[in-house]
């Protein structure tokens, strides 16, 4: 009986794939920006795999435990992707971590909702948790009126969820035509690492506010993320560090 065999092609595809992640690690490993934004990634993917360990017979922190894990698990896919060349594909995901961190970060303030969601009928979770909603309910409560968070979410979704023509720039190399499989591109690279920073400081700091308080292991990680965290916003958003300084 013959043995049998992964596909050549798919062999090679994989193969190609890997060349790209090496290449991608290399420009990633030269730029200090990059490499924090991925720090960050990492430090918020560490408190959402502390926090699923905590021993609980609540079933609303059960809830946010399993939304930590798709967190974690989307994060992982998506860096997968972009490092090995499918940029549109990992924006794809980020996206879904885009609508979790939302969820999450509703639930942060409207505890009670934690129930009502998790015994929802589809009926009632499409009425009354459908993405819009939750976005419209976060921009009231921290009296946002600009829509950055309906901005964000619709820019993933027309470049990377739903077929459109401005999503086809995406399979499109620097300068050059639409391109089948994976490819390598500086600037896309760039752009996905900088969304999932962002991405990942939300997640983390939602997550953390679900910790039990006093708990020691989530202390060392929670302490850790802080300080990535803070480094972070030091060098993306020095304006909003010097103004907590002043308040």
């Amino acid at each position: 009986m013959s043995k049998s065999l992964i596909p050549n092609n798919l062999v090679l595809l994989h193969q190609g794939e890997e060349f790209l992640r090496a290449k991608s690690i290399g420009v990633i490993q030269a730029d200090a920006k990059l490499l924090l934004h991925l720090s960050t990634v990492e430090h918020a993917m560490d408190v959402l795999d502390v926090f699923r360990q905590i021993k609980t017979d609540d079933e609303d922190l059960k809830v946010i435990q399993v939304l930590g894990m798709r967190q974690f698990n989307a994060f992982a896919s998506a860096t997968k992707l972009l490092l090995s060349g499918y940029v549109q594909t990992s924006a794809l995901i980020l996206r879904d971590v885009l609508e979790t961190v939302f969820l999450v970060d509703y639930f942060r303030t409207e505890r009670a909702a934690i129930a009502k969601w998790r015994m929802a009928d589809k009926a009632t979770r499409l009425k009354e948790f459908k993405p819009i909603k939750i976005r419209e309910a976060l921009d009231q409560r921290d009296g946002f009126t600009g829509k950055k968070r309906a901005e964000i979410y619709e820019l993933f979704s027309e470049l990377a969820s739903h077929a459109s023509m401005q999503g086809i720039a995406m399979l499109r190399p620097k300068g050059k035509d639409a391109h089948i499989g994976p490819f390598f591109d500086v600037t896309a690279l760039d752009a996905g690492i900088s969304e999932m920073g962002r991405l990942a400081v939300q997640a983390g700091e939602n997550m953390g506010t679900f910790f039990p308080v006093g708990w020691p292991e989530g202390n060392v990680s929670l302490r850790a993320f802080t300080v990535i965290k803070l480094r972070w916003f030091a060098e993306f958003y020095p304006r909003i560090v010097e103004k907590s300084q002043e308040a």
